[in-house]
């Protein structure tokens, strides 16, 4: 079977890795000049000027003599790395929004109108229809200039909204806000995320708020994608029935998201299957391995053998495009191209320089790739099937082809967590126990309904047989989700709070790596970098604990209309705040849950704190969000933090003549024209006042 081929394939000893796969030696320059330029902020025109210095370099090397060129081929090498950083860095600056002259961060004033166009249809939330969106221009006092960057539009529910659909344009005044983070610590980077993405910006709109011009901006292209995309889900609507079923098939087929059951996805995510929800190498594998069987016939024609190449990779691309345009997808898109081209021509490519070349090429598209978590995921199990596959693979030998073939996918699935369960550990902070179990059914029976749904929608004409067809579908994937969810039940299922650092996270990639290419080659300065990897990360680790057994801090969240407050001590907490925040794990787990893992802090008590006035160390502090009444006192208290929460009838002024007051708080819940009441009082006082909503989490460590 040609899958298996290509993971045995490359299975060569490391001395000839680095010779067959020539890319890998310009990756790493590349990726260095893309994580430099991304921490230290080079200016273009430096980096410009030394590329075009450098560069002649190179191309002067190559008409030296040979004897030149052997003892002038370490400076061409230093060269060329150099180059390599250089364009990286470049890369880096280019594709950053911010450096455009007219973005619309430096010509967008309050007051003005905005002009944009829709570039995908809006997509129906809980209370808003969202859409991503290109701005056109900007327009002040009867003036119109041209404006770049993207802006999330969040549209109020309403039949209006009808109207919209890719490429609609719209004009506008509601005023723009730039995307920020919460500010919680260990809180997930929203706005870089959507900066790699060129977005910087998001408004609000009501159905008064905008108005549709009539002129649509529509390119081919994406219309075809998204009237396709439309067409597959009207398809798997009309056949599979059932909403939860459905919202997986669409997930599976398309990596269409919006429909999935969110408890459905965190048990696919706890039991280390999620990579069968996301479009992947997976997904592209077995249509590759289809488009194979299909286009075998025209092999035989030598006249043909160019209309096979064609099909194989339009068809690829095409699927890839369909799905999004994930990294994952794309790099197993480039490196199926790379395959099947050399295939063609008759000559074996080596997967590891296919898979460097991917990354390559990936990268210079979009160098922000580099810190997408599928990016990052897919590259690592990749490579750690390659390598580590085959010797697995031959631990054991079944001559029953069917034990056989379950061998094979256990061999698998166990190559692809060496590499992955780092990076999984350090991006998610849990580790699922039973991977084993669970993608050894996974696996094989998503390939299959994957199978049946293209199948599905090229029989979607007979209805008869669709309906048939849909119903198995409907069927299987029932009976998957069941398999997941009663594995996800298991108590020992998945090991949750589990927080590792960048540098800890490349130590146990070190650790995992020596360990393993001993296990391979029997070096034992492998077992020594190994060992010394593990030490490293282990005294890092013990650090960490140390500093947890220590630590006393006062944290004020920030979540949108709640008040979340913890009181920590040693590796404890108490909660304080609104009782929805126990219950919602979503609102817990994207608020609350990221600084309790870095912190490495259990509550005290599965319940809320009622106590809001106590002291933490020397401090007191007091929390409001109720209407109190405060009399005059003589002698008055000292609240070194005062927390103003949700919207009490209170005075600031009227508070002084009871309390000496060192601090204010105003969390997320306060209504933003009262917060700016309060402040303005703080700053007539003076009192220092922290503005949560605006500045982030406030914490204090004592």
């Amino acid at each position: 079977m040609r899958l298996w081929s290509l993971l045995s394939f490359g299975m060569a000893s490391t001395v000839y890795v680095w010779h067959r796969a020539p890319f890998i030696r310009l990756l790493i320059p590349l990726i260095a000049g893309i994580l430099l330029q991304w921490h230290i902020q080079f200016p273009f025109t430096a980096l410009l000027a030394a590329f075009f210095i450098c560069l002649p370099g190179i191309l002067l090397y190559s008409f030296f003599a040979l004897g030149e060129k052997y003892r002038l081929a370490f400076v061409n090498g230093v060269i060329t790395n150099l180059v390599l950083i250089l364009l990286g860095a470049i890369l880096v600056w280019l594709n950053d929004s911010r450096h455009v002259s007219d973005w619309l961060g430096h010509r967008y004033k309050p007051g003005c109108y905005i002009i944009a166009t829709l570039q995908e249809p809006p997509v129906e939330k809980k209370n808003t229809y969202k859409a991503l969106a290109q701005v056109d221009a900007i327009c002040k006092n009867d003036l119109c200039e041209k404006a770049s960057g993207k802006i999330i539009l969040y549209l109020k529910k309403n039949t209006a909204n009808n109207q919209l659909a890719y490429g609609s344009k719209i004009i506008f005044r509601q005023k723009v806000q730039a995307i920020k983070n919460s500010g919680n610590p260990g809180s997930f980077d929203y706005q870089r995320y959507c900066l790699f993405q060129g977005i910087t910006h998001q408004v609000y709109l009501s159905v008064a708020d905008f108005t549709l011009l009539p002129r649509r901006d529509v390119k081919t292209l994406n219309h075809f994608l998204f009237s396709s995309r439309e067409w597959v889900l009207n398809i798997l609507q009309k056949f599979i029935s059932e909403q939860k079923e459905r919202g997986l098939a669409e997930a599976l087929l398309i990596g269409y998201k919006d429909d999935l059951d969110k408890n459905l996805i965190q048990s696919y995510s706890n039991t280390g299957v999620v990579h069968v929800i996301a479009i992947s190498g997976l997904h592209l594998g077995l249509i590759y391995w289809l488009l194979l069987m299909l286009t075998k016939p025209l092999k035989k024609y030598k006249r043909l053998v160019w209309l096979r190449l064609t099909l194989i990779i339009s068809s690829l691309w095409l699927f890839s495009l369909l799905a999004g345009g994930q990294p994952s997808v794309l790099r197993s898109a480039v490196m199926f191209t790379c395959l099947a081209f050399g295939e063609t021509i008759a000559r074996k490519t080596s997967v590891y320089n296919s898979l460097a070349l991917s990354a390559f090429v990936l990268l210079c598209i979009n160098p922000y790739w580099l810190w997408d978590v599928g990016f990052q995921l897919s590259y690592a199990a990749v490579l750690s099937i390659i390598v580590f596959f085959r010797p697995i693979y031959g631990w054991l030998y079944f001559p029953n082809k069917g034990i056989d073939f379950f061998w094979k996918l256990t061999a698998v699935t166990i190559a692809a967590q060496l590499f992955t369960l780092p990076i999984s550990i350090y991006h998610f902070h849990q580790l699922p126990t039973l991977f084993l179990l669970t993608n050894i059914v996974a696996v094989p029976l998503s390939s299959i309904i994957l199978m049946g749904e293209i199948a599905l929608c090229i029989l979607s004409f007979a209805e008869p047989l669709a309906y048939v067809l849909g119903h198995c579908l409907q069927w299987l994937i029932r009976a998957m989700n069941n398999y997941i969810e009663r594995l996800d039940l298991v108590s020992f299922s998945v090991w949750k709070g589990l927080s590792i650092t960048t540098i800890q996270t490349f130590l146990l990639l070190v650790m995992t790596a020596g360990l393993c290419f001993w296990f391979l080659e029997k070096k034992k300065l492998l077992v020594w970098i190994s060992l010394a990897s593990m030490v490293v990360f282990l005294g890092i680790r013990s650090a960490s604990f140390i500093r947890s057994y220590s630590q006393k801090k006062l944290i004020v969240y920030n979540v949108p209309r709640h008040l979340a407050v913890d009181v920590i001590a040693a590796n404890s907490y108490h909660f304080i705040g609104d009782q929805d925040l126990l219950y919602d794990e979503f609102l817990r787990n994207f608020h609350l849950q990221p600084a309790r893992i870095q912190l490495r802090i259990q509550p005290v008590q599965q319940r809320l704190c009622d106590i809001k006035d106590f002291d933490l160390g020397t401090k007191h502090i007091s929390i409001i969000d109720a209407t109190s009444h405060f009399l005059p006192q003589q002698s008055k208290q000292t609240i070194d933090v005062l927390i103003l929460s949700k919207n009490p009838k209170l005075f600031i002024p009227v508070m002084l003549k009871s309390f000496f007051i060192k601090q204010v708080i105003i969390d997320a819940s306060v209504p933003a024209w009262k917060t700016q009441l309060w402040k303005r009082d703080c700053d007539s006082l003076p009192i220092p006042c922290y503005d949560v909503s605006q500045k982030g989490a406030y914490v204090m460590n004592l």
